[in-house]
């Protein structure tokens, strides 16, 4: 039976057969039996992690140890609020940490550590309810990798890539339509992290992000 550790761009904890190309760490959320409670994080470092590295084996969901969640890919993790691990994604961490410098102004001089961005991030990310939070821009003011929310199509999650928006299932993406854009959309791609995009920082994904894109 699946275990409820898929993780979605709108941040919801579902449990699906599909595996993820990346995993994720917010802390020990489950109980001694593999099941979720009510919280959905522990600490504010959500990181999102490689699937191996250095030959390291876990078991899942093991009780006393963190919750390994799942990602559909980078572009579904950033939605939901994670970043880079610095540890196990040491260039892709640089790179973010560096566009994150770029976008939010922070001199070269100045230190920028992990818990800064961390705490940045999770006022960007979810309400004291637990729930997403989410801005409004025009989609042509949206970079490539994130992820938006159609005003009629409520519920469906599409990646901005190139000229066109790609509908996301937890399997990959599908469906594929031009950008409107003047169209006015939800953005859940946390707000730092979308100036993070926009300046320059490109996320892993899925193999079906860029197949069969019309021209």
């Amino acid at each position: 039976m699946p275990r409820q550790n898929r993780v979605t761009p709108f941040g919801d904890f579902q449990a699906v057969s599909a595996k993820g190309s990346m995993m994720g760490n917010r802390g020990i959320l489950h109980d001694e039996n593999g099941v979720l409670g009510s919280a959905r994080w522990r600490h504010l470092n959500w990181v999102a992690c490689t699937l191996s590295f250095k030959g390291r084996k876990r078991t899942i969901m093991e009780p006393g140890h963190y919750t390994e969640l799942f990602f559909c890919d980078e572009a579904v993790a950033l939605a939901a609020g994670h970043r880079p691990c610095a540890e196990c994604r040491r260039g892709d961490f640089r790179r973010f940490m560096s566009s994150w410098r770029e976008a939010h102004g922070v001199p070269p001089s100045d230190p920028l550590k992990a818990p800064d961005v961390d705490r940045k991030l999770h006022a960007a990310r979810v309400r004291r309810d637990k729930s997403q939070i989410t801005f409004e821009l025009t989609l042509g003011a949206v970079p490539e990798g994130a992820f938006i929310e159609l005003p009629n199509e409520r519920g469906k999650a599409w990646l901005v890539w190139g000229d066109q928006i790609r509908l996301w299932s937890h399997e990959g993406y599908g469906e594929a339509r031009q950008i409107d854009p003047e169209l006015t959309v939800n953005v859940l791609t946390p707000e730092p992290t979308v100036r993070v995009l926009a300046a320059g920082y490109k996320p892993t994904l899925h193999s079906t992000a860029t197949g069969g894109l019309t021209v």
